[in-house]
């Protein structure tokens, strides 16, 4: 055993106690509820070793709390044992959908509500207000239902968000060129994209039907209107974990608008059979699978643990194609292990984020389809470029960066309440609540919700 955390029955989401225990490389959640018997999960099976990617942080107490009544994971909003703030609010502005997916977050594509354009003004004030400022995703839904998206997206703007980003599935921005070129006059900095795999057999698989052209003319059509595109694939075993390299390099031709990949393997949250056992791709699965699949032009160690979030949540590398199509790791590939204020890396998050996934200021024109080469002799890390290749190398740094990163999602079978009290993307409520993302979304097996639709 190397641990225990708080976690909750997948039955009826009461607290339980669950230890983590490591055999070999694989480290399963095993917890038992006093009236519904004993659930296992893995939660982390391969390299890196599970002790060596922890990081400690030192918690974030400051901004407005609620008060601890019921304890964790019932009180959110935030609460008072919240270890972080904000990095990214996220505010869903509907819950409508023009997509029948079989994964779904958010449970879409019923009639549903949606606020009022003052109920959205309201909370982005009560954001920034309890926040101190941070980056805005508008989610739903598919928010791009909305005929009023854009105004809503210059509402965002006009109460101080510097980033805002659209969560979309792409479906009418491949429709209406005009909608798109209306966002980025808005002020939209973002596309956060729907995009799955480079074969129509995962859009089958995922989302009902074929859907890689339309991603395709979703993603032109960002370009073109001068906006940054990160693609968001979800990961399912066997559906597209072979096609985890093709979807990077899918990006990477297409710099420099798409400025990087953002894994979500999947997550359970819904109904399910009695029977049910949760099979995760994991943050170690995703790192090995893009070394192997890339041939060895990124490799494990590339990857880090997030300065931000739970160092169980995630892992970023950072990465800069040059001109002779060459792909090299940027930054310090090290990690010190010295405990760090969680605030201090909330904001760095905050910045490099909204660098990174906005459309560089002067891009230039989109990089044609090319078979990017491996690291060049002089290793993982690009060499200090000399005298008058400078200013080159510098332009390049900011048009030409690309970042791949994962997420893993908790559900009723992995939640961890030591990194749900480590998170910092929160989902905004009407009442002025900020309710941690795996939180907010958490079902039972019989699909009841703690948060979503009870508040």
């Amino acid at each position: 055993m190397v641990g225990t955390v708080g976690s909750v029955c997948p039955e009826c989401l009461g607290r339980v106690e669950a230890e983590l225990v490591e055999d070999g490389d694989v480290v399963r959640m095993v917890k038992r509820c006093p009236e519904h018997g004993g659930f296992s999960a893995v939660v982390w099976r391969g390299e890196p070793a599970f002790s060596s990617w922890v990081r400690p942080k030192i918690p974030f107490g400051g901004g407005p709390r609620e008060a601890v009544g019921k304890g964790c994971p019932y009180d959110c909003g935030l609460c008072a044992r919240h270890a972080q703030r904000t990095c990214t609010a996220l505010v869903e502005i509907t819950s409508r959908c023009n997509l029948g997916c079989p994964v779904c977050f958010a449970d879409s594509g019923g009639p549903g509500t949606e606020p009022q354009r003052e109920v959205l003004a309201r909370m982005f004030d009560q954001v920034m207000a309890r926040t101190g400022g941070c980056n805005l995703q508008l989610s739903g839904g598919e928010p791009t239902v909305r005929e009023d998206l854009p105004q809503i997206v210059a509402m965002a703007k006009r109460a101080g968000f510097a980033f805002v980003q659209l969560n979309t599935n792409g479906l009418r921005l491949a429709e209406d060129p005009g909608l798109v070129e209306a966002l980025a006059s808005a002020g939209l900095s973002s596309v956060f994209l729907q995009f799955d795999g480079v074969r129509d057999a995962v859009y089958r698989a995922l989302r009902g039907r074929d859907l890689l052209e339309v991603k395709g003319r979703a993603v032109d059509n960002a370009a073109a209107a001068g906006l940054g595109i990160v693609l968001v694939p979800t990961v399912a075993r066997g559906v597209n974990t072979d096609q985890l390299w093709d979807i990077v390099l899918y990006g990477l031709a297409r710099q420099p608008f798409i400025r990087g990949v953002h894994f979500q393997p999947m997550s359970y949250f819904g109904r399910y059979p009695a029977d049910f056992i949760p099979d995760h791709v994991t943050l170690p699965e995703l790192m090995t699978g893009l070394a192997q699949q890339s041939g060895g032009m990124v490799k494990v160690s590339d990857f880090l643990p997030p300065g931000c979030e739970h160092a169980l949540c995630s892992f970023s590398g950072k990465y800069m194609t040059r001109e002779d199509g060459s792909f090299v790791r940027l930054g310090n590939v090290v990690c010190d292990c010295t405990p760090r204020p969680a605030e201090a890396g909330a904001l760095k998050s905050i910045n490099v984020t909204a660098r990174q996934w906005s459309a560089p200021a002067t891009p230039g024109p989109p990089s044609p389809p090319s078979p990017f080469q491996g690291p060049g002799a002089d290793g993982p890390i690009p060499p200090t470029p000399q005298d008058n290749d400078l200013d080159r190398f510098l332009a390049r740094a900011r048009t030409h960066t690309f970042t791949i990163s994962a997420m893993a999602f908790q559900d009723a079978w992995s939640l961890n309440l030591d990194r749900l009290q480590g998170c910092c993307i929160h989902v905004a409520q009407p009442n002025g609540r900020l309710v941690p993302f795996c939180a907010f979304n958490l079902t039972s097996r019989h699909g009841r919700s703690l948060y979503r639709g009870r508040m």
